[in-house]
């Protein structure tokens, strides 16, 4: 079984977001996930631009973005 640049990108970012899932702490998950995210933008460009997919993930970057700045300026 062989698997292209492409794919191992595509489930590296599966395994990275799942992982996130696994965390107690709030910020551990959202960074975590934005990495997850960020390799998710890579695989639908990899995709020949794949726009849902880059779509999806810009924002859910954004979203953990915003509440990471959000819990630091709080604290």
């Amino acid at each position: 079984m062989e698997f292209s640049s492409t794919e191992i990108v595509g489930y590296l970012a599966s395994l990275i977001v799942l992982i996130s899932f696994l965390m107690k702490n709030m910020k551990t998950l959202r960074i975590i996930n934005t990495i997850g995210c960020v390799l998710f933008v890579a695989y639908g460009i990899l995709l020949n631009f794949s726009i849902p997919i880059i779509i999806t993930n810009v924002t859910i970057v954004a979203i953990n973005i915003y509440y990471l700045l959000k819990a630091s300026k709080s604290a």
